[in-house]
């Protein structure tokens, strides 16, 4: 039997306890409703400064053009906050991207690009949206150094360059009236000759150690993909001479009868 002593003993403990517990409690309560709301303060200090639209737009691009990046994102970011729906919220996501992308943080431009594509695809301002993509892609592969030192366009990253492409080439198929066709096709006339060289260059890269089958058919997609580009008449030689040490003389001798009605002075050389 359990002496009575000993209950009165835990009951008056237990009642110790419970207090204490709920006081702590009641704390920690008290103090996390404080933080939130001045935390609600905070952000509504941040948000509702009392500029409309009309003027965060017009200070987010007054900083963007003397290079304040960072408070042009801010600016563009609360008008974003403060106008979820409408014309405002698209622009201003496309002009954080563009900012983001002058202060040189290229992948988080292209993520709020994209956010801005799943979220607006029916937009009226889509074809800037892709263009800038493009834009962004490319000039991805340059760095600092490369304003010192440049490279040759072509030995930068083929995937940004292929991307950069693809984004253009949307735009002009999409939209062929947009007023930013007109740079794109530039731009991919350019894309076009760096990839085109780069390719030729993996292939010829291949012939000298033998691997005549990858030679070929880095030859054959620049031949196929990159046409008009002075790198084709490269990629038809490497495409004859890989066929010639594969055995395949007939296709040899058609790759060749292609370079003599297509590029005549270029045969006679061969």
């Amino acid at each position: 039997m359990i002496d009575s002593n000993f209950m009165k003993f835990i009951n008056k403990n237990n009642r110790k306890w419970l207090f204490s517990a709920f006081f702590l409690f009641s704390s920690i309560n008290f103090t996390a409703c404080s933080l939130l709301s001045q935390s609600a303060k905070d952000d509504k200090a941040t948000i509702d400064d009392g500029r409309s639209a009309s003027e965060l737009l017009s200070d987010a691009r007054r900083a963007l053009d003397k290079g304040n990046y960072e408070t042009a994102i801010k600016d563009y970011e609360t008008l974003e906050a403060r106008y979820p729906l409408g014309r405002f919220a698209q622009q201003s996501m496309l002009e954080t991207a563009y900012a983001y992308y002058k202060a040189e943080e290229e992948d988080t431009a292209l993520d709020t690009i994209d956010r801005f594509m799943r979220i607006y695809p029916r937009s009226p301002i889509f074809d800037y949206a892709l263009y800038l993509r493009g834009l962004v892609n490319f000039n991805r592969g340059t760095s600092i150094t490369d304003k010192f030192f440049p490279r040759s366009f072509a030995d930068l990253d083929n995937v940004k360059q292929k991307e950069a492409f693809h984004d253009f080439s949307k735009l002009i198929n999409r939209y062929p009236n947009s007023k930013y066709v007109s740079d794109a096709k530039m731009r991919i006339q350019h894309l076009r000759n760096s990839l085109s060289k780069s390719e030729v260059n993996v292939a010829q890269y291949y012939m000298k150690r033998g691997a005549y089958l990858a030679a070929f058919n880095r030859a054959e997609y620049a031949i196929k993909h990159y046409q008009g580009s002075p790198g084709v008449i490269d990629a038809l030689v490497i495409k004859m001479q890989a066929s010639e040490k594969l055995g395949k003389k007939d296709l040899a001798a058609a790759t060749r009868r292609v370079i003599e009605l297509n590029f005549p002075k270029r045969a006679a050389s061969l």
